[in-house]
């Protein structure tokens, strides 16, 4: 695992409520570009994103033989941050709860989905932004 240290202003950026755009490089080398919310676990270096069983990006990670490139990417002015690093999905509970609650801290309570609740977790290994 990468080695991320993000600044106390980094930290603040990715818990302040905006959304950002997911985008999954597919096994064809097409990216996959959709408006999500995403928590940051500055333990871990991860990125999770909640969602559905059935969305596209869920489709095109369980096809996947391996985990795919991804990039989540939040702008605010001229502030920006992207996460990059390999994506899988999970429907395991014990994720897909603390995906929820993390969503529910940043965000808002999302709709409950029962077992069509996914998570897409990124392990972060890149990290790009400007603070302006």
């Amino acid at each position: 695992m990468a080695d991320i240290l993000l600044s106390e202003e980094v930290i603040d950026f990715v818990t302040e409520r905006h959304l950002a755009s997911l985008t999954i490089v597919t096994p064809r080398g097409r990216p996959h570009v959709t408006p999500v919310g995403f928590t940051w676990d500055n333990e871990k270096n991860l990125v999770r994103v909640i969602t559905w069983a059935g969305s596209t990006k869920v489709k095109i990670l369980q096809r996947s033989q391996t985990p795919l490139r991804a990039a989540i990417c939040q702008v605010d002015g001229g502030r920006w941050i992207t996460f990059e690093g390999n994506a899988t999905v999970t429907a395991d509970p014990k994720r897909c709860l603390e995906g929820t609650q993390r969503y529910a801290q940043r965000y808002s309570p999302p709709k409950d989905r029962g077992d069509d609740r996914r998570v897409i977790e990124i392990i972060v290994d890149k990290v790009l932004g400007r603070k302006t």
